[in-house]
């Protein structure tokens, strides 16, 4: 028996080694790299024998960077405004597509469809829409009456603004599809329950759909939060961080830290900055979610 199962833990660890190995190599060591880097002032250009361990001087001079700094502000606004437009948009989609419509699967596969498509065609599509001259959104803004449309992406008070919009969009489908998903799994009796006493569309939204989708909500709002904050594709094709820094997020100014400025150490520092951020919310959001549990 004690050799039979050993075979079978053996066999076991057999089978988790390619993934475990994999994990270690390409995940857990530049994970510790990275926090090891973030301590150094490393010049791409100058090869291992460039590391020269500094300290928390990366740290320290991110407290007087001002483009670090105007970096953190933008990405804590992008979060603050996609994550609740999106959350909240999928939910009353959600709602629409559970109910008895025509052609469900046919409509539930357009607002996804933008979910699978590439960052970057979408992101082109949107930077030709919002063109200021001849964009298709300006030309039916002028034809409506609007004499000074805005300039979108070329507009330093608008640029980011744009970029919120046009991830939203993209981000609500995926949402409504994992809301649904939830929405289908409340039992119909809860609603008919309501019904015969008396409860109204809004009465059963706030007393049956919203308690019982709070953990899918706290799902998709988690996965919001960490895809928020590592925005980048739509900022590098769309705008490059400008005009000037208005644009300018955390994981793009981490991108042109190593790549641009070749400060491997800075952008470590900048990447562990994110990942407590990242974590500081997600816990937050994790402490208010059980507190909500707890009342209902």
């Amino acid at each position: 028996m004690r050799k039979d199962i050993l075979h079978e833990n053996i066999a076991g660890w057999l089978f988790l080694s390619l993934n475990l190995i994999g994990y270690i190599i390409f995940k857990l060591i530049p994970i510790i790299l990275s926090l090891i880097f973030s301590f150094c002032d490393w010049n791409l250009v100058s090869g291992l024998k460039g590391i020269k361990f500094i300290g928390l001087k990366n740290y320290i001079n991110l407290l007087t960077d001002d483009v670090f700094i105007k970096s953190l502000v933008n990405t804590i606004v992008y979060a603050a405004a996609t994550v609740p437009f999106s959350v909240f948009l999928a939910l009353i989609l959600a709602v629409v597509l559970n109910d008895k419509i025509f052609f469900k699967s046919l409509v539930r596969l357009g607002f996804y469809l933008p979910n699978i498509a590439s960052m970057v065609a979408i992101s082109v599509v949107w930077s030709i829409l919002y063109m200021p001259t001849f964009g298709p959104i300006n030309m039916f803004l002028t034809s409506i009456g609007i004499d000074n449309p805005p300039g979108w992406l070329s507009s330093s008070q608008w640029a980011l603004i744009s970029i919120i919009i046009m991830s939203v969009w993209q981000a609500v489908g995926y949402n409504a599809v994992i809301l649904l998903a939830g929405l289908q799994s409340v039992p119909g009796t809860l609603y008919e329950s309501a019904e015969i006493d008396g409860a109204g569309p809004l009465r059963k939204f706030f007393r049956i759909t919203i308690p019982m989708l709070s953990p899918t909500l706290f799902f998709v709002t988690v996965i919001s939060i960490i895809g928020s904050f590592q925005v980048f594709t739509q900022v590098n094709v769309m705008t490059q961080g400008g005009p000037g820094t208005s644009t300018s997020v955390l994981v793009y100014y981490i991108y042109k830290a190593a790549f641009t400025y070749n400060k491997i150490g800075y952008a470590n520092a900048i990447g562990w900055v994110l990942f407590i951020l990242v974590f500081i919310f997600t816990a937050l959001q994790w402490k208010f979610s059980n507190k909500d549990s707890h009342v209902n």
